[in-house]
């Protein structure tokens, strides 16, 4: 047929553009073979490299002072605001706090939540000073709580060898520091067993 004549003029011509080093012969030999692979190349794209955004050594933070708050700035009555939207967030959290909540389903997630603004009282401790301070978290770290008190004063409170109660619309919860030194971050991804032993 004269349409598969044309197709194959084509395609002889296309190939000796496209290659015009190889001899018509092995031209002819690879279309007898019927698989033609162009000698075209794609040039492969280089993702540009993003430049990570550098952020303060903790040294720094410590010379800088960036935890540190003011002794103008310590009063209770400062943080109340941030207390009531820690139990907004709570209830948030809980679906709601109803009466039939189950106290294991709450326990599990306040293991997880975030503490700063919650009101807590130290109710056992090896250290007979800590016990009965009661004040908002201010803030969390890896082993302590800092704590302001009705009295405007903050206090730093190690999580080891000492149990923590917290209030919620009626739930009581514990916290043993012993078993809780982590910062808040590393919290929310950690698995907590359920049974476990309980000491100070």
């Amino acid at each position: 047929p004269r349409g598969s004549e044309e197709a194959k003029a084509f395609v002889n011509a296309f190939l000796k553009r496209s290659m015009p080093k190889m001899k018509a012969a092995a031209i002819q030999d690879m279309l007898a073979r019927k698989a033609v692979v162009l000698e075209h190349h794609r040039e492969k794209k280089t993702k540009p490299k993003r430049k990570k955004t550098k952020g303060f050594t903790a040294k720094q933070r410590r010379e800088m002072r960036l935890f540190e708050i003011e002794p103008e700035q310590q009063r209770y009555a400062l943080f109340l605001p941030l207390h009531e939207l820690w139990k907004q967030y709570i209830r948030d959290l809980c679906h709601g706090l109803k009466p039939d909540a189950q106290p294991q389903m709450v326990q599990s997630k306040l293991l997880k939540a975030d503490l700063h603004g919650a009101i807590v009282t130290v109710t056992k401790s090896k250290c007979p000073s800590y016990v009965g301070i009661t004040g908002i978290i201010l803030q969390e770290f890896k082993h302590v709580f800092k704590i302001i008190t009705k009295e405007d004063k903050l206090k730093v409170v190690p999580k080891l060898n000492n149990v923590f109660s917290l209030e919620t619309d009626g739930f009581v919860s514990y916290i043993y520091g012993s078993k809780f030194q982590l910062r808040a971050s590393e919290r929310s991804a950690k698995k907590f067993k359920l049974k476990g032993t309980i000491d100070l």
